[in-house]
């Protein structure tokens, strides 16, 4: 005798609203300064209940998310994730799939995850493969507008809470870059270092980093080139020290980018955001195509979406817990996931990603 399948319904609508929340003091990196955070946060709904979703980027997104994606995703089956995903990526057709298209659609992915799963009463991890239980975290953060005395503060906390591995960002003021590992290094002790360029120096300035980094047991170079620079990341990748693992890819927005980079052996491990990269349904396929060249994942940023993700990614690397996100996060959500032990577990939560945003607070900081 065979069950009859479960019918969840069908999407009844699906919605966007934005919000700015300012760091907790002014932040750079190689290439870029802020002093905000903006989230554009997605609600499905059906079934009796609603599923969230969100990706990082600008409000802009939410004009695509309510005037192009909604309408294509609304009345659609709750469980056809994949049919729903599928239609996005037509509807983008002329308006552009990498960039701000790829950020809305992955945000409206992931509440449909969501939805789906909550109706099911089971995490969003568990409908993925599901190769890894918890998902090892890095802390990030150490920003080159931080005084020597706050990159250590953070770094240090990091790995006083069990965290193995830090990363600090480099690349505004290269006379400084070797001085402030050196700082940073010294806060630490043995724990994992890592620096993270965002494409500020060339190649020849990388090389040079590279070997002075050695030294300080740095073992991750980050975007030490423009991530579009693929034949030279590939060359850093092959000159660079053994100890030292080059990456990038936090960039990508569709398949053909993250096959590109692959196919030219650009990275020793690449990287992928859930919200950017086409939802949870496009992190799982990056994740694929990962395991078809035997090369570790990373995911970049957003942990309480990355971890349910990354739970169905068979060479899993590890997780950004990025210092923004995780405050952001733990702001607007009930149930936001935190790292115990250097890992996260996404089924510390209720169904679904188990976060319940909190409407009343979140207001202060709307925007659209």
């Amino acid at each position: 005798m065979t069950e009859e399948p479960i019918d969840l319904g069908r999407v009844d609508s699906v919605s966007s609203s934005t919000y700015t929340v300012r760091t907790d003091r002014p932040e750079s990196d190689g290439t870029l300064r802020w002093d905000s955070t903006t989230i554009v946060v997605v609600e499905a709904r059906g079934g009796g209940r609603a599923g969230l979703g969100y990706s990082y980027t600008d409000a802009a997104a939410a004009h695509l998310i309510d005037g192009v994606l909604a309408p294509v995703v609304t009345g659609r089956p709750i469980d056809g994730t994949g049919s729903s995903w599928a239609a996005m990526v037509d509807a983008l057709r002329n308006i552009g799939r990498p960039g701000l298209g790829s950020a809305a659609l992955s945000a409206v992915d992931i509440a449909l995850w969501d939805l789906k799963a909550r109706l099911l009463h089971v995490p969003v991890a568990t409908l993925t493969p599901a190769f890894h239980d918890t998902v090892p975290v890095y802390g990030s953060g150490g920003f080159t507008s931080y005084s020597d005395a706050e990159l250590q503060e953070q770094l240090s906390g990091w790995v006083e809470q069990g965290i193995g591995s830090v990363k600090m960002k480099v690349g505004r003021e290269p006379d400084r870059d070797e001085a402030r590992v050196r700082t940073a290094r010294a806060a630490i002790g043995n724990a994992g270092l890592f620096v993270d360029a965002n494409g500020a120096w060339t190649r020849k300035q990388a090389l040079s980093f590279a070997e002075r980094f050695a030294e300080y047991g740095v073992t991750w170079l980050e975007e030490p080139v423009t991530s579009d620079d693929l034949d030279g990341l590939r060359l850093l990748r092959d000159r660079s020290p053994a100890c030292m693992d080059v990456s990038a890819g936090e960039y990508g927005y569709d398949l053909p980018h993250f096959r590109r980079m692959l196919a030219a052996g650009a990275v020793d491990c690449l990287q992928a955001d859930v919200t950017r990269c086409g939802g949870i349904t496009g992190f799982l396929a990056v994740g694929a195509l990962c395991d078809s060249h035997t090369l570790d994942l990373s995911s970049h940023t957003a942990p309480s979406v990355s971890a349910h993700a990354c739970a169905g990614v068979w060479h899993l690397r590890h997780l950004e817990y990025f210092h923004d996100h995780v405050r952001l996060e733990h702001l607007l959500f009930d149930g936001a996931l935190t790292a115990v032990s250097g890992r996260i577990n996404p089924g510390d939560g209720g169904p679904g990603l188990g976060l319940q945003f909190k409407t009343q607070d979140a207001e202060a900081y709307r925007v659209a």
